[in-house]
Formats: structure tokens, C-alpha cells, sequence
């Protein structure tokens, strides 16, 4: 079997072209792999570097058969993928990461919870609901008592879709469509872990991170290695989050986001199977990367060490409040003087309000070490919208 590297007959379609997919690519430049890349936005940070780049729209049957078919993998960086799509691909022999049959679950909340409970996986109480009206009803027979979570069914993504529902004038602000009623859970840490699990039935478990959220755009802020809890509780998440992995099958990546409860107890809260925000901090602070773990799953090369060279934080760089428009960055001479800490740009263009732009990561001799260079680079950099010039 020829090897999928330095190789002009070897290719993988990328499907989706934002940050993630530019991450991916840079690991497969860097190992000599091809990759074509679809994306609706024709100036998706993906568009440079690929062997092809293809303004389309992945959520359309067609568009993504036409654009995958002769690769020898499909791999995704957005989970709204045409799951169909997929599938056809996969009775044509093109294995896709992740399976569509992974991929349809997934993209429900409601059968994400559906699938622990049937595979006796802990997760918080919940409820499916298929109106809004329907939610309502439930909280005036009292089935359902304020405060508790609700969230989208489907298409919901860093904290867009996702609100805690405290008072009952909360209500009449959501939108009519299926959703998911979820306990409020009093947690002291929420954690994440990846897992990568390869065609050949090897897994590989990344050290669980602590992600902390900011407070208004509910989207993480810091990301923290070695995760703050005692070593039996880490290697607890670690089994279930392969257990979760196992559970749907997932070839590629699955990000685990996981619940630690005052109790001590662990609860799967989403997942994502794709690279994920907390596993940035692993270009920097593992073995192997996230992106290059799941470039060796599409290519049938054996999986890497995920071992923690040394502690590691991450930091997003979002854009400024009060910022719309072109990006331009202030301060970038004393954010890049911050010792141990890497910046990573996206590639995007424009900013809004808390648009994630890129990320810092920080390496440290210990933890705080780490945390302070990550907050001391975030801090130093500002994304701000680029003013026109006088003339």
C-alpha cells in the first residue's frame, strides 16, 4: 500500500474551511498530504494552501458528493455537514471522519442525550421538546421548575443557542423549535477531553483540560493543563469520555465536554466530533496535536503520543466590544514580547463583538506561570476595526 505521504494520487476533502480546517492543513502541509477544501465563504482561511479550494455549500447533498467523490478521506470541521451526503460517500468506499452514522446523532442535542441514557452514559436530567409551547406546558403542570438549561435541538454553537432560563418572562424569548430542557447541575469544574480512535481500533486520550467561560459570551476563555482535579478523577474522565467515544462509534476525533459535580461525579454534558476549542493547546503542549491525530486516522498512520510536554494554556483572541468590520490588531509588540506564549490568527478578515479570531497558547514552568503569559498576551492584543485612512 503506497503511503498517503508526499503522494499526488492521495487526497483528502476537507469540508468546512474556517479555523479548525486551517489548523488541520497546516499539519498536512507541514507532512507533505494533499487537501481540498469546500466552504460557502470565498474567503475562508482555508482558501490558501489547499491543492483546491471550492466556494460551495457543505450543507447541500450534492454540492458535497460532487465536491468529495475520488478523495480518499472526508473529513469535517463543522458539524452541520449534509449527513447524507456522507453516507452516500461511505457505500462509494470513502471512509469519512466522523462516520455519518456518529454525525447524525450528534447533530441533535436531544439524540445526544437519547444516546447516553440508552448506553447508560451519565448526563444530566432532560427533556426533548418539540415547540417551545410544548416546554411551556411543561413548566405550568410544574414537570419542569425554573432555573434550568435550555437548548436548541439542532444548529446551536458556542453559547448561540444555549441559555439558562431563570425567571419565566425567559421564556417568551426563545425561539419555536425543537429543544432540550436540561437540570441545572452545580458543578465545580467543566472539563474537557478528546479522544481520537482510529480505524485499526487503536485509541488515544488527550489529558483533560479545565475550560473556563466568560461570563457574558458564554464561550470559552482559558483553557487550563493539567486540569485542576485530583489524578483519579482525571483518569475517571478519561475512561468516560472513551466510553462515550466507543458508544457511537467515532473513527477521527471526539471532543468531550464533561461535568464534575460537587458530588464527585462525572456527567457528559455535548460533544463534538471534530477538533475542538480545547484541544488548541495541544499543537504546543502535547506529542502530537489534535489536528495531526486526526490528519493520521485520514492517512491510516498510527496514532501519536498525547503526553503533556509541559503545562499549557490557552487564551482566545476575540473581537473587541464595540467593533464591527475590516480587523486590525493593537498591541501586537507586547503581546509577542510575552515569553512562552504563541499566537495563532485564523485568517479572518472581519470582527464583530467576541468573534473568535485566534488564540494564544502559553507554556510555563507550572501552571500559573502558563496562565499569566496567556493572560498577559491576551491582554496586550486588542482586534479592533481597521479605520479607514485620511487622505
Amino acid at each position: 500500500m503506497s503511503s498517503a505521504l508526499a503522494n499526488p494520487h492521495f487526497e483528502i476533502a476537507l469540508l468546512g474551511g474556517g479555523q479548525l480546517g486551517k489548523m488541520f492543513l497546516a499539519e498536512a502541509l507541514r507532512m507533505d498530504v494533499g487537501v481540498r477544501a469546500l466552504d460557502p465563504d470565498a474567503e475562508a482561511p482555508c482558501r490558501w494552501g489547499v491543492r483546491r479550494f471550492e466556494v460551495g455549500d457543505f450543507k447541500d447533498y450534492q454540492t458535497v458528493l460532487d465536491f468529495a467523490r475520488g478523495a480518499q478521506s472526508a473529513v469535517i470541521e463543522i458539524e452541520t455537514v449534509n449527513v447524507d451526503a456522507l453516507a452516500q460517500l461511505e457505500a462509494e468506499g470513502v471512509p469519512c471522519f466522523p462516520p455519518s452514522s456518529a454525525l447524525r446523532i450528534i447533530q441533535n442535542k436531544g439524540a445526544q442525550k437519547d444516546h447516553w441514557a440508552a448506553h447508560g452514559i451519565p448526563t444530566s436530567d432532560f427533556e426533548r421538546f418539540e415547540s417551545v409551547g410544548a416546554l411551556k406546558a411543561a413548566v405550568a403542570e410544574g414537570r419542569w421548575t425554573l432555573p434550568f438549561v435550555w437548548k436548541v435541538a439542532q444548529g446551536g454553537y458556542d453559547g448561540f443557542g444555549v441559555s439558562v432560563l431563570r425567571r419565566p418572562e425567559d421564556l417568551e424569548a426563545l425561539p419555536d423549535q425543537p429543544c432540550v430542557a436540561e437540570a441545572l447541575v452545580e458543578i465545580t469544574e467543566e472539563i474537557g477531553v478528546i479522544v481520537a480512535r482510529h480505524p485499526d481500533g487503536s485509541t488515544a486520550v488527550f489529558p483533560p483540560v479545565a475550560m473556563e467561560f466568560h461570563p457574558v459570551a458564554n464561550q470559552v476563555e482559558f483553557v487550563v493543563c493539567p486540569a485542576p482535579l485530583p489524578a483519579e478523577a482525571l483518569a475517571e474522565a478519561e475512561q468516560l469520555a472513551l466510553r462515550a467515544a466507543t458508544s457511537l462509534g467515532i473513527f477521527g476525533l471526539l471532543a468531550v465536554e464533561l461535568f464534575y459535580t460537587r458530588d464527585g461525579q462525572w456527567l457528559v454534558n455535548e460533544v463534538a466530533p471534530r477538533p475542538h476549542n480545547s484541544g488548541h493547546l495541544s499543537i504546543e503542549g502535547c506529542e502530537t496535536s489534535q489536528f495531526e491525530q486526526l490528519l493520521r486516522c485520514a492517512t491510516g498512520l498510527p496514532l501519536g503520543s498525547t503526553a503533556l510536554r509541559q503545562p499549557t494554556v490557552m487564551a482566545n483572541v476575540v473581537g473587541a466590544e464595540g467593533h464591527r468590520g475590516p480587523v486590525a490588531y493593537e498591541g501586537l509588540d507586547r503581546a509577542l514580547a510575552v515569553p512562552g506564549a504563541h499566537l495563532h490568527l485564523y485568517g479572518k478578515t472581519q470582527t464583530r463583538p467576541f468573534r473568535k479570531l485566534g488564540h494564544w497558547t502559553a507554556v510555563g514552568r507550572n501552571v500559573d506561570e502558563a496562565r499569566h503569559r496567556a493572560a498577559a498576551a491576551r491582554d496586550a492584543l486588542t482586534a479592533v476595526s481597521a479605520q479607514p485612512k485620511q487622505l
